[in-house]
């Protein structure tokens, strides 16, 4: 790519489009990349989608993209353990950088694309935005709260979902004009998708699901869990559990999957297709869970959560009462979940405007960065530039 002729990274020039590259390694980041490449390119930007092969499970990528109605242009292929991976996606992100020189890199949430394409592209003098930016979950153990406040020292525009982390971002030293609140855009997919909100009265049954690591990857932690889910089963069921492909395994080699597939309450079924998760989620009484995007996804559709963690990085749910944090205690979570099975409790939530976006958080992170763009001010400029405003 000749990059002579647009000057240094990151520098607009009068009349040309933006020129956005956007990474997206697992599920949620391709749910929540996909309006904004979507947005972007309705405001005239040049986009081009990167899957950086984190998920690369054609149960848990597969025909995302599609259906979202996107397709990546370059897929990275990433192979062996944990360390061999990282290095893998990094080599990757170098590569495309030392060649490709984007008017902005955009990473969104807290897996492992966001701290390395984050290292890439400021090594090679790219600036960069980060979607869901501020989430802080004040865990000191969570490897994506690492990630996290990686994005948060070297991005460049800062995109908060919510004022909360919005005020995370100011009160860690971020600059107030590099933070700006856009909401989620998880609501943007699920305003488009069109899946209905279902009236308490006709929603049945527990919806439940669990990938991270410090919930399924010690004996001890996925034993507690299993537990979770056979109370749930016996007091409130039918419970439906469709198994991530890692928790599938972790279930096999601990000798536990019986332990779920025997019990009559309890349906395992295989990672379903987005649209068909979404359906599961607004006609569910409840949502258990250990996944950030299943808490946006039950606020969006007005649908209680009881998080299979301590804290989260998502706290907009718990002060509203739609969430309750319960760990992996079975009683805590039993005691939760029958909290907000009650009928008072399933209509007051349904009642609740998303405490998580509106669903067009896309369109203003596109007017932001082009605007940003075109009057120069995307550029990274050594300290004591002042950098001469483009009209537009």
């Amino acid at each position: 790519m000749d990059t002579q002729s647009h000057g240094p990274a990151g520098a607009a020039s009068p009349g040309r489009a933006l020129r956005a590259h956007l990474f997206a390694g697992t599920r949620p980041e391709i749910v929540k990349l996909a309006p904004v490449a979507l947005a972007l390119r309705a405001a005239g930007a040049e986009v081009r989608l990167i899957a950086t092969g984190q998920h690369h499970d054609q149960r848990m990528a597969g025909d995302f993209f599609t259906g979202l109605g996107v397709e990546p242009d370059a897929r990275w292929t990433l192979a062996g353990d944990e360390s061999e991976r990282v290095a893998a996606l990094l080599g990757h992100a170098l590569a495309h950088f030392s060649t490709e020189r984007p008017d902005v890199a955009v990473v969104q949430g807290d897996t492992w694309t966001v701290p390395l394409t984050t290292l890439a592209a400021r090594r090679h003098g790219v600036p960069v935005a980060h979607v869901e930016a501020g989430l802080r979950s004040g865990n000191p153990l969570s490897p994506e709260e690492s990630n996290r406040k990686v994005a948060a020292a070297l991005a460049t525009v800062h995109l908060a979902p919510t004022e909360g982390a919005a005020a995370n971002l100011r009160a860690e030293g971020v600059p107030a004009d590099a933070v700006h609140l856009v909401g989620n855009t998880v609501c943007d997919v699920l305003r488009a998708s069109a899946v209905p909100a279902v009236p308490p009265a006709d929603r049945s049954g527990i919806l439940v699901t669990a990938h991270r690591p410090g919930t399924v990857d010690t004996a001890e932690r996925l034993t507690a869990l299993v537990a979770v889910v056979r109370a749930l089963a016996d007091r409130h069921g039918p419970v439906v559990f469709p198994v991530h492909p890692r928790t599938a395994d972790r279930l096999a080699a601990f000798g536990l999957t019986d332990r779920l597939a025997e019990h009559p309450g309890i349906i395992l079924l295989q990672p379903q297709p987005h649209r068909r998760m979404l359906e599961l989620i607004a006609g569910s009484g409840l949502v258990v869970t250990d996944s950030g995007g299943l808490q946006e996804e039950a606020g969006w559709f007005g649908v209680p959560a009881v998080v299979l963690r301590e804290s989260t990085p998502r706290p907009e749910g718990v002060a509203l009462g739609q969430a309750l944090l319960a760990g992996l205690d079975p009683a805590r979570a039993l005691t939760a979940a029958t909290t907000l099975l009650a009928p008072a409790e399933q209509l007051r939530i349904a009642a609740m405007p998303c405490p998580y976006g509106d669903g067009r958080s896309a369109e203003r992170i596109a007017g932001l960065l082009t605007d940003r763009h075109h009057r120069g001010l995307l550029a990274l400029r050594e300290p004591g530039h002042v950098p001469e405003e483009i009209p537009g």
